[in-house]
């Protein structure tokens, strides 16, 4: 099973008045991992792609800070719906898991689910070994 890596840069706007990284930004992170594996894995332009985000949960292990220079987000996906890509996450820094993630993409047609097409399944499957 392969799992999916990317690096994003820790921005100074990403700090908020407690002098860490807003707990809000992370799921910025998680998005421009999403991003990068949607381009690098589907090698599609996610903005591109008929999918929604359904949901995203995150859990906080310890703060992020701008001397970090850039968190590492690990992308799996451990099974596939018939229109629901299920994902998790964990983000590093200095190779320090610091948050934990699940998100769920969904294909959508007119605003209703539809499956996952056959060439997005067949990366998918291929990549994680799924």
């Amino acid at each position: 099973m392969s799992t999916y890596t990317t690096d994003v840069p820790v921005r100074f706007r990403d700090i908020d008045a407690m002098g860490h990284v807003n707990n809000a930004v992370y799921a910025t992170y998680l998005e421009q991992a999403r991003t990068d594996y949607f381009r690098d894995v589907l090698e599609a332009d996610l903005s591109a792609v008929a999918t929604v985000l359904a949901s995203v949960s995150i859990q906080f292990r310890r703060p992020v800070e701008l001397t970090d220079g850039a968190v590492t987000v690990e992308i799996d996906v451990p099974e596939l719906g018939r229109s629901s890509v299920p994902m998790t996450y964990e983000i590093r820094a200095r190779g320090e898991v610091v948050a934990e993630a699940e998100s769920v993409q969904v294909a959508v047609d007119d605003g209703s689910s539809r499956p996952i097409p056959d060439e997005y399944r067949e990366a998918i499957e291929t990549y994680h070994g799924i």
